[in-house]
């Protein structure tokens, strides 16, 4: 079957995707997702390192993650498989990869050797820590890039040790990163003809995640810590244990904090000299959240949410995973997507998160089975039946 455009946005730009794992494919989908012929490029079985990291490709992740595009699989090693490689980059717009970054050079894959086939390719190079300097051919992973980037440690409460997110948010923040930078190439393109080599990391992803905690060292010096739950410097803003669960209040600046009192029917706590003013809050925190905590648990998070929103507080229910999508917000804003299996029937992933007005993404194809469009791929590139099939007996594809 030929390629399916998910959206009619990106449906003129191929994009040749060598990535795995979670950064790099977290890229590509963008591209997917909005129209473009993204070809899933995959080891052949037989040379394949199964690593385990993106898991079954049945499961959850790898169905999530490569929905929308086609796939093949060439052995880059071989220089009939490179061969082939070179000339599908000839007529593609953007490579995606994120191997260690002396991997590339190896194969022969690298920006300058592209350029050559085609000065018009975008590269996009996700790793770890960057493609130079003194860590970079470190193996480079989410977790590793929270801590290295600072994360771990303003998350968690104090005294309790450096604590992780619960997303892949360096990993998602790459690839986030990477996908601007090659719309921005590709915008760039169109006025000089020539493509470029964009890159991110996943360390330097993960510092600019932290913004104002960051930007708040960089300014001033000060190393921001672990505060829980609690905003850094604007108090009351937290989590709160109500009488059936938790709910998040977000009360920054005087004038709102003043509207919280009188919206909990607590405005005496507005005059309390440990309360009065920023600075005080901030420093008290530990009994303001302690009288707070008192008085939300009299109150199911429901009742609270729908009294402060009355008030105008910005608040809301903290919810586990089937409550998220439960939501009749999240359900009005379709987060979620059904996409369509030969095999697994149809079931719901992580819809698209970004809305175009006349030319929306769609969920058009599953994720491939590996190799599934191989055949097709190479013979829209001109090569015969008796050439594929002597591809397949050397194991080229």
């Amino acid at each position: 079957m030929p390629h399916i455009p998910a959206s009619s946005a990106l449906s003129r730009f191929r994009v040749l995707d060598l990535t795995r794992v979670r950064a790099g494919p977290t890229c590509v989908k963008q591209f997917a997702d909005f129209g473009a012929d993204v070809i899933k490029i995959e080891t052949p079985p037989e040379a394949e390192r199964n690593d385990g990291m993106t898991g079954d490709r049945h499961g959850f992740d790898m169905q999530n993650l490569h929905r929308n595009k086609r796939s093949m699989t060439l052995n880059l090693k071989d220089p009939r498989g490179l061969a082939i490689f070179m000339k599908m980059v000839k007529t593609a717009d953007v490579v995606a990869e994120n191997y260690r970054p002396d991997v590339k050079n190896r194969l022969g894959i690298d920006y300058e050797s592209l350029k050559k086939v085609n000065k018009g390719i975008v590269l996009a190079s996700i790793s770890g820590f960057g493609q130079d300097g003194p860590y970079a051919t470190r193996p480079g992973f989410d977790q590793i890039a929270q801590g290295m980037g600072g994360l771990m440690m303003v998350t968690g409460k104090p005294g309790e040790g450096p604590m992780r997110a619960g997303a892949a948010v360096a990993d998602m923040t790459a690839g986030f990163f990477a996908c601007i930078g090659v719309m921005t190439a590709l915008l760039e393109r169109q006025s000089s003809g020539e493509g470029q080599w964009v890159q991110s990391s996943l360390l330097q992803a993960q510092i600019a995640l932290l913004d104002f905690q960051a930007a708040r060292y960089l300014m001033k010096g000060e190393i921001p810590g672990q505060v829980g739950n609690d905003h850094p410097v604007g108090m009351p803003t937290s989590a709160y244990t109500t009488s059936d669960g938790y709910i998040n209040i977000n009360s920054l600046g005087q004038a709102m904090w003043v509207r919280l009192c009188k919206g909990l029917g607590r405005e005496e706590l507005a005059a309390d000299p440990q309360f009065k003013g920023p600075a005080e809050r901030s420093k008290n925190r530990k009994e303001l959240n302690a009288q707070l905590n008192e008085l939300f648990k009299k109150k199911t998070a429901a009742e609270w949410t729908e009294q402060l929103l009355a008030a105008d507080i910005p608040c809301g229910p903290i919810y586990k995973m089937d409550q998220v999508f439960a939501d009749p917000q999240v359900q009005h804003l379709q987060a979620a997507a059904t996409v369509k299996h030969p095999t697994l029937g149809e079931f719901k992933v992580v819809n698209q998160a970004v809305k175009l007005s006349r030319t929306p993404s769609s969920m058009v194809r599953a994720t491939p089975e590996q190799g599934e469009h191989t055949d097709e791929i190479l013979a829209e590139m001109g090569y015969s039946s008796a050439e594929i099939a002597d591809f397949h007996s050397a194991k080229v594809v």
